[in-house]
């Protein structure tokens, strides 16, 4: 494994290695609950779910008849998406927390290993929203000056040879 043409000798784990073994070490109902929250998401995304959904809401409509539309077979539907729209957003956010810092860390990787790049850029996500602000701002400006000599590139006429 190199970073920046340093290579680490081979029996020096990895940072991947070096973390696996720090949560195994604390293992809890956190990495229970990411687990959980996985594997539920991959269920609940899946064809077979929506489908089963779907049948769930047919099933309640064919009902309806039967029991003249009643306010309690009305209560049941609004009391089983209530629910399931409750617990769905804690998987949801979870997976989209654990995605987020992963997505960062590979992104950290790659400014970490080059060059030419901005070292300080490696944590970015955790500036306020107006250190934000203020990068944007920055890099706008930038975008703005190439964006201007690439419009003089243009405009301007090839050198007589």
């Amino acid at each position: 494994m190199a970073h920046n043409n340093k290579v680490l000798a081979p029996e020096s784990p990895t940072a991947v290695e070096i973390a696996h073994l720090e949560a195994q070490k604390r293992a809890s109902l956190r990495n229970w609950f990411s687990g959980f929250a996985t594997a539920s998401a991959g269920a609940v995304g899946s064809p077979f779910s929506f489908l089963a959904a779907i049948a769930i809401i047919v099933a309640w409509a064919v009902t309806g008849p039967i029991y003249h539309y009643s306010d309690t077979w009305q209560l049941i539907i609004n009391t089983g998406t209530t629910i399931v729209t409750f617990l769905m957003v804690f998987l949801i956010q979870n997976t989209q927390n654990r995605d987020a810092k992963a997505i960062h860390l590979k992104l950290n990787e790659l400014v970490y290993s080059m060059k030419a790049a901005h070292n300080e850029l490696v944590d970015v996500e955790k500036l306020t929203d107006e250190e934000l602000k203020q990068l944007d701002a920055y890099y706008t400006r930038i975008r703005e000056e190439c964006s201007r000599r690439d419009k003089m590139k243009d405009v301007t006429p090839p050198a007589a040879a």
